[in-house]
């Protein structure tokens, strides 16, 4: 944990502020709600104890890593996949949600699966450093991907034209189809996406906190009440499948 944090018993989190269902601003009163905010408060008070404090900083999936390396952040909690490229960096939590890859289209769309993205000049949005980007490359080579550095530019492309769909993990694009009107997610999950809790290396003590605190929210009914709130009402959406 931070120097700072310890002192003030809290638990700095970087969390997406973009993402609806995961982590997104509320202009209302100026605070990030979602799935991921919400087990982060969860596993601070099973850290910390009832008094414990969790503070959230905004995250990109471009800026994530750099804020946890320069000591901005104490823990990543933001859709974030684990992967053997990813933990040369940073190190994991057991995985809180297990996502998959699939493609947002305009409801008059006849894109059905990846592989009618597989066709030379057809376009594709992804966000810079989401693993998305990568993967579509591999499963759909033909393909020219459009990245930009969140979902919300990702968004306004898409609907402005300059691309055929957007992809990333299944759960965030129901979020964008729930919030805009005329959009549907298609193509099942083309990849398996278990998301965990990034630290940086060398933290196995706050790893394990965090690994147990996971336990505990799990056996106490906490996990399944959070994601049931987040996830229970997502029409197309087994928020089952993605329970860890």
């Amino acid at each position: 944990m931070l120097t700072n944090d310890k002192a003030s018993n809290t638990i700095t989190w970087g969390v997406k502020a973009d993402t609806k269902l995961f982590g997104l601003m509320d202009v209302s009163d100026n605070t990030i709600k979602g799935f991921d905010v919400d087990i982060a408060k969860a596993l601070t008070k099973k850290i910390l104890g009832k008094n414990g404090k969790a503070k959230f900083v905004q995250v990109t999936s471009q800026t994530r890593i750099p804020l946890l390396k320069n000591g901005n952040i104490d823990a990543i909690i933001a859709t974030m996949t684990i992967t053997p490229e990813r933990e040369k960096q940073v190190d994991f939590s057991d995985s809180y949600f297990d996502a998959g890859q699939s493609l947002l289209v305009k409801n008059s769309s006849n894109i059905k699966s990846v592989k009618d993205l597989n066709k030379t000049g057809t376009k594709v949005i992804g966000v810079t450093g989401a693993n998305s980007v990568a993967n579509i490359k591999k499963y759909a080579p033909k393909a020219k991907v459009l990245e930009l550095s969140d979902y919300a530019q990702a968004m306004t492309a898409l609907k402005s034209g300059q691309g055929a769909a957007l992809t990333t993990d299944n759960g965030i694009l129901y979020g964008m189809a729930a919030q805009n009107k005329g959009y549907k997610v298609v193509g099942g999950t083309f990849t398996k996406e278990p998301y965990g809790i990034a630290l940086n290396k060398g933290q196995q003590p706050m790893q394990k906190a965090i690994n147990k605190a996971l336990k505990e929210i799990e056996a106490d009914g906490t996990y399944n009440r959070i994601l049931k709130k987040w996830f229970g009402n997502v029409k197309g959406f087994d928020y089952k499948e993605a329970a860890r």
